[in-house]
């Protein structure tokens, strides 16, 4: 299948009604899909969380600990092999200890600067937990397939198509391909022989299944206003170049199955659980804003929510 042409990303394509857009308010707690484990391995036994891995100036450093280390900064050992991780984790565990410690001794733990940014942070991560225990963990298989069976009701059904085409550099090379169909050539044979879309030169010119907008817009038009079996009598322009184009069949296009589009159906219950949770926080709040401008903007992004 041609990628000149594709114009959805895979993304769009997932979901004919979008549940892939959506996302969650940029202070939320991002879920990341655990690795999947080694098929071979033995399972590992429980460690006890408690279990002291190391002591730092005679306070324990637990495994408990070390797990959190290991979570929080796992992006900067993700290049290293698994077996040095841990070790890696420990070790950077260690240095934040001491270097806290030292930083309390110079009194940087007093610092304005320092007690603001403290708080923001232990709101910021008591969001996060009121996102996970409040919000992520009550949403119920029921509910993801009943958003699921919503989004496939409220989605009209849309037509696709599958097409061939050959591209060529100029009109008169299309308008001579269109009088060789007329006397009776193989359309897959010219394609095979004429086009200049690389992925049409062993295909015969194939396309596969899409629907409408996938495609640049003159080509979508042209291609949905076939018949099946049709090929277009004029040649049609596009920014690529000059096509002639054949429509092999046409179809309703089905929606995507659940188990495809489950996690999207999630995080679109989700999303709809956080913010009546926020609307109803915000509305038993006080909240003050002097600066007229920055109310109305902080209003109008509000209301878009």
């Amino acid at each position: 299948m041609s990628l000149l042409f594709r114009r959805a990303s895979l993304a769009s394509l997932g979901l004919a009604f979008g549940l892939s857009a959506l996302s969650l308010s940029p202070l939320m707690a991002q879920q990341t899909a655990p690795a999947p484990a080694d098929a071979a391995a033995p399972a590992a036994a429980p460690v006890d969380p408690n279990t002291v891995i190391a002591t730092v100036n005679g306070q324990p450093l637990t495994e408990a600990d070390l797990v959190l280390a290991e979570g929080e900064l796992s992006q900067q050992f993700s290049q290293l092999p698994p077996e040095q991780r841990r070790a890696a984790a420990l070790s950077a565990a260690i240095e934040i200890r001491v270097m806290a410690a030292q930083a309390v001794t110079s009194g940087l733990d007093k610092d304005p600067d320092f007690q603001r940014r403290m708080a923001f942070l232990q709101q910021r991560a008591l969001h996060g937990e009121m996102v996970e225990k409040g919000v992520v963990d009550k949403v119920t298989d029921a509910e993801v397939r009943a958003r699921y069976d919503q989004e496939i009701a409220n989605t009209p059904p849309t037509n696709e198509v599958h097409a061939r085409h050959i591209l060529v550099k100029t009109k008169e090379e299309a308008e001579a391909i269109i009088k060789q169909l007329d006397g009776g050539a193989d359309f897959q044979k010219l394609a095979n022989e004429h086009t200049s879309d690389p992925s049409g030169k062993t295909s015969g010119g194939d396309l596969g299944w899409f629907g409408p907008g996938q495609m640049v817009p003159e080509f979508d038009k042209a291609a949905f206003a076939l018949e099946v079996g049709k090929y277009t009598e004029q040649p049609v322009q596009s920014q690529f170049g000059w096509h002639v184009i054949k429509l092999e069949d046409k179809r309703t296009k089905q929606p995507p199955a659940f188990d495809d589009v489950k996690d999207q159906a999630k995080q679109a219950v989700i999303r709809d659980k956080y913010f009546a949770l926020v609307k109803s926080l915000r509305a038993g709040a006080k909240v003050e804003i002097p600066d007229a401008n920055l109310k109305k903007a902080v209003d109008t992004l509000e209301s878009a929510k």
